[in-house]
């Protein structure tokens, strides 16, 4: 609540910037605002923003009309052409969102994380340098942050505190301190141009999106400004993020009580923390991507993988509360206390960042699971009947089943046991590429149909996906077990919960028989496949 009002005021702020900006009266702004300081940096930093990100769009609005004009559709001289534009103006992009910062750090990382929903070239640019060269703020900034939020400087709350960041995000940057009483601990400090540039850098990033959609109709991303726009004014207040993750541990406990045990959220000091500083518990262990480390660790990549998706299938089918920014800096490995398997240690996941959480309904959650479960056992009407249920419409099922598994139509109903199973071949990464490209007006068109939570959760399992790939170089039966049992679980509960009447209650009984017979048959499936690998002939 408080993030919300304080994004008002700052509303209200650069309409006086604005003002400003366009008739020459910065004076009279600064003047005549609540808050002066904040109203003479509008001033001087709205105008900049605005020069940079017309000059950017006009750039790339230009090289994809002067470039592609006159090529026929289909042509592989257009394919070429465009593959050249894309990838300019993904470095184009790419340099606007280091200029300016904050919410266009975010924008980049939202875009890098939106594999085959958008051309290739700017997902790759933007993974490859959004996640981990995130600018920092100085230490004279940090020391300001402090003593707004406690009234001292960090060497005064903290008898250690780390000048030097251990890793620095869109929104924030993370020190290692220590406490009077000795214990050790991450802090993360929001920079101090997020408050202050929050509501021009929104506008700004809404002019261009709408300005490309204009000149491109087909390009219709829109609909992740209105989520940065919701999501960022919780985002910025970190007793929010404190919040989600005790609520994110409360219902593994609750809901989830045989798993609670290998998933972890760090402590959060209460005392310390504030909406702009958070004081954490200090985590050890190794980032999940880092395959070689969770090795070293005694553990196998291939339980990690298992509990990653057991995780977030719990959160999704079960709980309703899911935490949608699962990306490789935001998930650790360590090894579980005192167990072990023949010398391998038991993996727990460790989870970070909790400032970007998503609620699904009760419906919602259940048809979600639903499609899920279909999908799993390749049903093609039930794929169908829950595609629609969820926003993505009779014609657009198809599309909306391959986006979530990264399959063609003909392998997502393939009744053959490993039908969703991702090798992550090169042929099968530029088979997806062809299809993304191919498709893109109507995935677009899908990505306005579903509800922004549907959206948010196609994030999710593309992030997922990610770490999935970067663990196993691909995905396994194993992982779509995981998602068909869970899913098929939380459908079931809500029909038992649903249903009054005998006979309905008979006819669940009998479905549940049904699902765990196949369920039954997969996991012979995948020993036999174990045992067929690991024979000498």
């Amino acid at each position: 609540m408080a993030a919300r009002s304080l994004w008002r005021s700052r509303a209200r702020v650069l309409a006086l910037a604005g003002t400003a900006a366009c008739g020459g009266a910065a004076a009279a702004a600064v003047a005549t605002s609540d808050d002066p300081a904040t109203a003479l940096k509008l001033c001087t930093v709205v105008p900049v923003r605005l020069a940079r990100d017309a000059a950017t769009v006009a750039s790339i609005a230009f090289d994809y009309q002067y470039s592609l004009l006159g090529l026929p559709d289909g042509s592989e001289e257009r394919a070429r052409i465009k593959h050249e534009v894309h990838l300019r103006s993904a470095l184009k992009l790419q340099e606007l969102c280091f200029k300016n910062g904050g919410i266009y750090i975010k924008l980049g990382q939202h875009i890098g994380q939106l594999e085959y929903l958008v051309p290739e070239e700017y997902v790759k640019t933007m993974r490859e340098s959004m996640l981990n060269k995130c600018p920092v703020s100085s230490y004279d900034q940090v020391h300001e942050v402090f003593k707004k939020e406690l009234g001292e400087t960090p060497d005064k709350v903290f008898t250690e505190f780390d000048p030097v960041p251990i890793a620095s995000a869109s929104l924030a940057q993370v020190h290692v301190a220590r406490t009077h009483d000795g214990r050790k601990v991450a802090v993360k400090v929001q920079h101090t141009h997020m408050t202050d540039t929050a509501a021009a850098d929104h506008a700004t990033v809404d002019f261009i999106v709408n300005t490309l959609h204009r000149i491109f109709p087909s390009f219709d991303y829109r609909w992740l400004v209105d989520e940065i726009s919701e999501s960022l004014p919780k985002e910025l207040d970190f007793l929010v993020e404190a919040k989600n993750s005790e609520k994110c541990m409360d219902n593994f406990r609750k809901l989830s009580p045989h798993i609670a045990d290998y998933v972890y959220a760090p402590k959060v000091y209460w005392n310390l923390s504030t909406s702009k500083l958070l004081i954490m518990e200090f985590m050890d262990g190794a980032q999940i991507n880092d395959v070689k480390t969770i090795r070293e660790l005694g553990i196998q990549p291939s339980e990690v993988s298992k509990l990653v998706s057991q995780a977030f299938a719990e959160m999704m089918f079960k709980h309703g509360f899911v935490h949608c920014d699962p990306h490789a800096a935001n998930l650790l490995v360590r090894p579980m206390p005192s167990r072990s398997i023949f010398g391998n240690k038991k993996p727990q996941l460790v989870l970070l960042d909790h400032g970007l959480y998503k609620e699904l309904d009760v419906s919602t959650r259940t048809n979600y699971a639903a499609l899920w479960k279909a999908l799993v056992f390749a049903d093609a009407k039930a794929i169908k009947e829950n595609s629609v249920k969820l926003g993505a419409g009779e014609d657009l099922c198809a599309l909306f089943a391959g986006i979530l598994t990264m399959r063609p139509w003909n392998r997502v109903v393939d009744p053959a046991i490993d039908h969703l199973v991702i090798q992550g071949s090169d042929s099968e990464r530029s088979e997806l590429q062809m299809y993304a490209s191919q498709y893109f007006s109507e995935i677009s068109e899908l990505l306005r149909r579903l509800p922004r939570v549907i959206l948010l959760m196609l994030k999710t399992n593309d992030c997922l996906r990610s770490v999935n790939t970067a663990l196993l170089q691909g995905s396994s039966l194993e992982t779509f077990l995981i998602i068909g049992k869970i899913s098929s679980k939380a459908v079931l509960e809500a029909k038992k919960y649903e249903t009054r009447s005998l006979v309905r209650r008979l006819s669940v009984w009998l479905e549940e028989i049904s699902v765990e017979a196949r369920l039954l048959a997969m996991q012979l499936a995948l020993w036999l496949l174990h045992i067929r690998k690991a024979l000498p002939w």
